[in-house]
């Protein structure tokens, strides 16, 4: 693809502010000094529809039709024809360079790995939009193929034994890309089966994590009418009910709610909590591994708290995307709440902060001392950084980003536009507005460790990558 190049010079006052509203993390931000930046767009290529981009922007690919088959091109490379490949099925390894996706040719269906195909089946069952098929170094792949009234699994192009059921997102990775475990249905009896043997036998098996190292591995398993959570094959106390493991960052601690009777509580390195709720979900650990958040229904599901650390937050009606967010540094909880009758406010380490109604959830700055979030006044919307409301525009996006040092702020926000109001999108970057796009992708959208801000965005049906470059 051919390349043109714009290059606009613009300076900013990088602004830290100490931190002037009650809900605030402590401690002075970092104070940048007043840079000048050069902003590049890179052109490449034209705009074609439903394009898919990898995780970090590198790389792209679409499905294109010609005639009555359809092909993926990638990156200008166009693929053998096929009768269908489905929509959102576009799989790019986390570090782009290698793409998966189901293929169906005269009845059959099969799997496509960097333009390799593989055996033929009757069906994939891979899930659009859902687990990845490759490992997280990019290098494996597993995906579920029916064989007739049969499933399984295969592994790096070799079949796995037959079974009867097995559901599609309980086959993972672990981070390593060592081991796959999947759960698998034989007759009436369900197994783990942990590269290739088959390691437990139960009545059901669900919900299967691995921890962060590799090394641990958790499912929740039904025995006769009772649940229990089984830890690197450890049986926990039987139960009425049973859901949401997660380990620690650390991979030596663990923690999931559990249910005797009508209530629920949490469970963390196999000590049951003495709280008691109608429903509880969105458990999580600290970055250090050392604190426990999570969100708990009470009141016959009338009202719902944060409980950090066992204790209890006010009482909310709800919280926005059931999400809480620590710090890096592990100090302080975010998250947005509202009660009846108030706007949707943001809440750090229990106190509401000055500014209200956004839509999306706060972000810390690396350092753990700076917080950004997204607010609304009549019907303008901004930005809040370290307590001080920015410039109001007619709407921000969910993308806000620290840069890694956390001295520099960008977000995208937008506006319409002419007479048929067309949404017209721009990065801000330290208060400062960029030129505007018909689109900023939010894969690729990076502050990179020399102060470079990167992303891709498109304009008059091209796309372009963006770049906001640090004039030392």
């Amino acid at each position: 693809m051919n390349a043109a190049n714009r290059i606009v010079v613009w300076t900013a006052a990088i602004i830290g502010l100490i931190a002037t509203a009650s809900a605030q993390p402590t401690g002075k931000p970092t104070i940048a000094p007043t840079i000048t930046y050069k902003i590049q767009e890179t052109r490449l290529g034209p705009v074609v529809p439903m394009l898919h981009f990898s995780q970090n922007g590198r790389h792209w690919a679409y499905i294109t039709t010609k005639g009555q088959k359809v092909h993926v091109v990638v990156e200008g490379r166009t693929s053998a024809a096929y009768d269908k490949i489905p929509l959102g099925c576009l799989f790019f390894s986390p570090d782009g360079k290698h793409l998966a996706y189901p293929a169906k040719r005269g009845g059959k269906w099969l799997m496509v790995v960097n333009g390799k195909e593989g055996a033929e089946y009757d069906n994939i069952e891979t899930r659009c939009f859902g687990r990845l098929p490759l490992s997280p170094d990019g290098k494996r792949v597993a995906y579920v193929a029916r064989k007739g009234e049969k499933l399984v699994v295969v592994v790096d192009g070799k079949e796995g034994a037959e079974y009867d059921g097995m559901p599609v997102f309980s086959l993972l990775f672990s981070p390593d890309s060592k081991r796959v475990a999947y759960a698998a249905k034989k007759g009436v009896k369900w197994f783990v089966v942990v590269d290739g043997k088959e390691v437990a036998e139960y009545n059901e098996v669900r919900i299967q994590i691995f921890s962060p190292d590799s090394k641990r591995m958790a499912y929740a398993a039904k025995k006769g009418t009772k649940w229990l959570m089984v830890v690197n094959g450890k049986e926990s106390t039987e139960y009425n009910g049973i859901g949401h493991c997660i380990f620690s960052p650390d991979s030596k601690r663990v923690a999931y709610w559990a249910k005797k009777g009508a209530k629920r509580f949490v469970v963390v390195d196999g000590k049951e909590g003495s709280a008691e709720y109608d429903s509880i979900h969105y458990c999580m650990f600290s970055p250090d591994s050392k604190r426990v958040v999570y969100q708990a229904w009470k009141k016959n599901k009338k009202k719902l708290v944060a409980v950090v650390d066992g204790k209890e937050s006010a009482e909310y009606d709800g919280i926005y995307g059931n999400r809480l967010v620590f710090s890096p540094d592990s100090k302080h909880v975010a998250y947005r709440a509202w009660k009846k009758g108030e706007k949707l406010g943001v809440v750090v380490d229990g106190k509401k902060a000055k500014y209200s109604d956004g839509g999306h959830s706060p972000v810390f700055s690396p350092d753990g001392k700076r917080l950004m979030y997204h607010a609304r006044k009549n019907t303008k919307e901004f930005v809040v950084v370290d307590g001080k409301a920015g410039t109001e525009y007619t709407g921000i996006t969910s993308f806000m980003i620290f840069s890694p040092d956390s001295k520099r702020v960008a977000y995208v926000a937008w506006k319409r536009k002419g007479a048929k109001q067309l949404v017209k999108y721009f990065m801000v970057v330290d208060g400062q507005a960029s030129a505007e796009y018909d689109n900023i992708e939010m894969n690729g959208l990076t502050f990179g460790p020399d102060g470079v801000l990167e992303y891709l965005a498109w304009k008059d049906n091209s796309l372009y990558r963006v770049k906001h470059i640090p004039v030392r």
